[in-house]
């Protein structure tokens, strides 16, 4: 009887902390807690006067059936509201002093010790919505009275997870969640997203330079307030930032004839390249109001928004409107881009494709739909095009041609680039050759020449090294070379370093060279915060002058032979790229050069 006393307490209480954790995994707002706690109590007494009475009220197994079941409905009941998320983590932040913009008055809000002013949801195009969606970005609206931008706009629509798997990523994946009962909701996400966010230093300024910076996600998910790569970390060093919305998935990158018949500029499917233009124009006709120099802006990027920065390099609609550029851990500029890219026909191709999927005849029985409905689409419609009006040729070929818009190209990527896409993917002995033929087909003689695996670790690490060098470190070594083919200044850099987070994993590098390692943090040692203070120093020289050297740093030289990289690990010097007779074989595939 007390074995039976004691495994009923254990499983019982076991089933109430995983309730609870279920609760926090998934945001559930407070009540859902509270709520558990009463029927956990109910339950208990339930059991006890149940055995008092020799089972005959009520029988035990009914009665946990009953307990997981209203839990169950506690679940959906306190299901996380969907709240915007703010632009500070101050409760009560002081505001700012009101910018007057064409479009309007505008307030933000200081950051937690006043060092930084951040203005966020300020529209920079009308909503592209209704008859709007799949048209060219237009103008926003003014504004009546004071615009308070105290909290992120909307994310970009995209497919969503449940709260619970992201809280899951954290956990596996970056190893930094935190319990907290003040992130109990879901941040929105809407077609209406077509706002910009700023950081700047406190106080007047003047002349200040700007970096203008685009989020990553696949050109399918993504948002701008991610604590990585907040503007806070650069704003506290004199860099005004700022980010934005844009479109993504079906709602960024769809491309159907009736739209190029359409449009006054007989574009389709560059919708979101097309709004990432719209934001520079914005910051260069309304920066200077924050105190921001409009002659003296950088555009950066990581992943797909690094992809899009690659893009941007060659649109003659950029033209003029930044300086130089940061590409983090992707480019467009091999002959024949991995990811991020298609040609114009495949787009058109995919289009009509979606019609039948959704039993439309025409793009007006399409913009009918939802956006929820479309948003799954996202997985097709991801890939920029050469359109003829955002972009008139690849950006190989327009680099081949001398045409470009920056004066100097900082650049890099991480030394374990792939670790996050092979999860799933991982190569044994067993399948590894089969692997290679697969994807490199009559090229994978030649793969296993350079990556001969012996046994199941050297096949593991081989085909992670390979899947990293092919869709991210051989695009870059491509836009080294066109870098110095038209003497532009290039800087590259390989990102090493490990830590109890991300590591250099892809984007592990973001929180380093922004400059927003957690103070708290003890997922980072003494090196990592000497490291990301020499990156914050190298990007900040950089977004100012276009040279990255000064303060002291170790020397930076500039890749003018495509041989070498600055190595950001555990420690910071120039090294030997390690990749190069793979970078030949993958020149073959691209058709470089030819």
């Amino acid at each position: 009887m007390k074995i039976k006393k004691i495994l009923f307490v254990f499983f019982s209480l076991l089933l109430f902390i995983i309730m609870l954790v279920v609760l926090e995994l998934n945001k559930n707002t407070v009540a859902g807690f509270a709520l558990v706690a009463v029927i956990t109590a109910g339950f208990y007494t339930l059991h006890r006067y149940t055995v008092a009475h020799g089972g005959k009220f009520f029988k035990k197994s009914a009665a946990w059936l009953g307990w997981i079941a209203m839990f169950i409905g506690i679940l959906f009941l306190t299901w996380p509201p969907v709240k915007a998320a703010p632009a500070v983590n101050v409760k009560n932040p002081e505001k700012t002093e009101i910018i007057k913009l064409k479009q309007g008055d505008l307030q933000g809000v200081f950051n937690a010790d006043k060092s930084v002013e951040v203005y966020t949801g300020i529209p920079y195009a009308k909503p592209p919505v209704g008859e709007l969606r799949w048209r060219e970005p237009m103008d926003a609206e003014p504004w009546n009275g004071v615009l308070v931008a105290d909290k992120f706009a909307p994310m970009s629509m995209q497919p969503q997870n449940l709260p619970i798997y992201n809280s899951l990523t954290r956990i596996i994946g970056f190893h930094d969640y935190k319990i907290s009962l003040d992130d109990n909701y879901v941040e929105p996400a809407s077609e209406d997203s077509l706002y910009l966010n700023i950081w700047k230093p406190s106080g007047k300024a003047e002349n200040l330079p700007v970096l203008v910076y685009i989020h990553g996600g696949s050109l399918q998910t993504g948002q701008p307030w991610y604590a990585d790569y907040s503007g806070e970390g650069l704003a506290k060093n004199g860099v005004i930032v700022v980010n934005m919305g844009y479109r993504l998935g079906i709602f960024g990158y769809y491309a159907n004839e009736e739209l190029i018949s359409e449009s006054p500029n007989g574009t389709t499917g560059n919708y979101g390249l097309l709004d990432q233009i719209k934001a520079l124009e914005w910051v260069r006709d309304n920066i200077s109001a924050f105190g921001g120099n409009a002659d003296n802006i950088t555009l950066s990027g990581e992943s797909a928004g690094s992809a899009s920065v690659s893009a941007l390099c060659t649109s003659p609609l950029a033209k003029g409107l930044f300086k130089r550029v940061i590409l983090e851990s992707s480019t467009v500029a091999s002959k024949n881009p991995p990811h991020s890219f298609r040609t114009l026909n495949d787009a058109l191709e995919d289009g009509k494709k979606t019609l039948e999927q959704y039993n439309c005849s025409s793009v007006a029985e399409l913009r009918k739909l939802s956006a929820e409905e479309l948003a799954s689409q996202a997985f097709v419609h991801h890939h920029m095009t050469v359109d003829g009006y955002a972009l008139t040729e690849t950006p190989y070929e327009s680099y081949k041609k001398g045409a470009y818009n920056e004066e100097a190209i900082l650049h890099g990527y991480n030394d374990e680039e792939s670790a996050a896409f092979i999860i799933f993917d991982h190569a044994k002995m067993k399948n590894y050759e089969k692997k290679i033929r697969d994807y490199f087909g009559e090229y994978a003689d030649e793969i296993m020449s350079v990556y001969p695996a012996k046994n199941d670790d050297e096949a593991d690490k081989y085909w992670s090294e390979i899947y990293g060098a092919v869709f991210f470190d051989y695009p870059h070594y491509c836009l080294n070379r066109l870098a110095n083919e038209n003497n532009i200044p290039v800087y590259e850099y390989i990102f090493t370093k490990t830590n109890g987070r991300l590591g250099c994993w892809h984007s592990g590098e973001e929180v380093y060279c922004y400059g927003n390692i957690p103070e708290e943090s003890k997922l980072y040692d003494s090196r990592d915060r000497e490291l990301s203070a020499q990156m914050l120093g190298y990007w900040k020289n950089f977004i100012i002058s276009g040279n990255p050297n000064g303060d002291n740093l170790p020397a930076w030289t500039q890749n003018t032979d495509s041989n070498t990289l600055m190595c950001f690990g555990d420690t910071t010097e120039i090294i030997d790229e390690k990749e190069h007779e793979l970078f030949a074989v993958l020149d073959k595939i691209d058709g470089w050069g030819v």
